[in-house]
């Protein structure tokens, strides 16, 4: 009986206390919108004063211009859209340094246009995006706009002077597609990402390549070497007979890893699919080891195996790049797993990957270049270029063992 009574009078209560949500959010998003409204209105006037030297109405030997009346002009807020009272100036045009000129939305607005067509949204989506958010229909023109806005700035950071030393620097290229002469081609996107002496990661260059050949790659060395890149320690990249040829030429100091994840997929190219994963153990247990001399005896035993698995091909591929793969062993044993492969870059190029095939073909190589490098630049503006990648003091340990070394050798 209690019970039934307590819930007639929560049936009451609710008929009494009944709240409309959705008028009080658009109640307070309304008091928001006309206090900015009023603020920056507040603001133009006493930035005209200012201009004027005296207040409005005011008599004053100061003065050096008067007011003209004022004309309205939309503006675009996160609070909504407010209307803006432009002074007008008698004797000179009113430039405010609170609004630029002709501005019609807030930076944050634009940052967002450009983030969203950076992580894959296409044109058309972005109008239905900023209609649903803003109440407001961007058109492909202004996202245009915007974006060679950006590339140019893009063109400047990928033209940066480089500083510093990078011990690791890992090299990759990726071809996306162009129109050319009504044909749809190949173009190449060659990228550079290097670990510096404070162990972070940077994108230390992206360039157009006609193909992943020597030329190709010796241009986009020249460029490296050009904006500063010193010789590093260690180049860690696939095997690209024009890459191996231009480090050469280039960087002939520096050491240079073959990946491999690469080489594994090399060798299982003429394993039949049924001893892959035998194979595959096989391969792992030659990097398992712990140092360049295990490793390599490790790897005589693999081919022998291999040979009387009636795999001649792969015992030939083994005994042909196992050195190639071996060059991490003369590093710290900490960077082992970061320097062995070339997959910290690969995951890069797969979010290159994933948002150049919202385009398609592309109309030239520039274009290409232009928003493969917008991507980088975002990716190294997140986490993954603010977070420590590894420690490089135990690199400067070894070196300075190395050095102690060689002068007790020579003494």
């Amino acid at each position: 009986m209690q019970q039934d009574s307590s819930t007639e009078s929560a049936k009451n209560l609710s008929n009494v206390f009944k709240i409309n949500e959705t008028q009080i959010q658009d109640h307070l998003g309304e008091m928001v919108r006309s206090t900015v409204e009023e603020t920056l209105n507040a603001m133009l006037d006493a930035e005209a004063d200012q201009l004027c030297g005296a207040k409005r109405y005011e008599r004053s030997e100061q003065r050096t211009n008067g007011r003209a009346g004022h004309y309205k002009r939309n503006f675009h807020t996160k609070a909504g859209d407010v209307e803006l009272k432009m002074p007008k100036l008698r004797y000179a045009k009113f430039e405010t340094a609170i609004i630029e000129r002709y501005k019609r939305r807030e930076s944050s607005v634009e940052e967002a246009l450009m983030e969203m067509y950076l992580s894959g949204v296409s044109v058309r989506r972005v109008e239905d995006i900023t209609e649903a958010l803003w109440g407001i229909k961007v058109g492909a023109g202004t996202v245009s706009d915007l974006n060679q806005k950006m590339y140019e700035r893009i063109e400047a950071w990928r033209n940066e002077p480089i500083k510093g030393k990078y011990p690791y620097v890992y090299l990759d290229g990726i071809s996306l597609k162009r129109t050319w002469g009504g044909e749809v081609k190949n173009v190449a996107i060659l990228v550079a990402v290097g670990v510096g002496d404070d162990g972070y990661r940077e994108v230390l260059g992206i360039a157009e390549g006609c193909k992943e050949d020597k030329a190709g790659w010796s241009g986009f060395l020249a460029y490296l070497k050009k904006r500063g890149l010193n010789c590093p320690e260690l180049f860690i990249s696939d095997k690209c007979i024009g890459l191996i040829e231009s480090l050469a030429e280039f960087y002939p100091d520096a050491k240079w890893q073959r990946c491999t994840v690469h080489w594994y997929r090399n060798v299982l190219s003429v394993v039949p699919r049924g001893k892959m994963k035998e194979v595959v153990a096989m391969l792992k247990a030659i990097h398992a080891q712990e140092d360049t001399e295990a490793a390599r005896i490790k790897a005589q035993a693999v081919i022998k195996k291999l040979e009387t698995m009636k795999l001649p091909r792969a015992a030939e591929k083994v005994d042909n790049g196992v050195d190639e793969t071996l060059s991490y062993y003369d590093f710290p044993r900490e960077h082992h797993r970061h320097i062995y492969t070339n997959n910290p870059l690969e995951a890069i190029m797969k979010q290159i990957r994933r948002r150049t095939r919202v385009v398609g073909a592309f109309p030239d190589g520039n274009s290409a270049l232009m928003l493969a490098a917008a991507r980088l630049r975002h990716i190294a503006g997140t986490q993954w270029g603010l977070k420590r990648y590894t420690n490089m003091d135990r690199l400067k340990e070894l070196k300075r063992e190395q050095l102690a070394l060689l002068e007790t050798a020579a003494g």
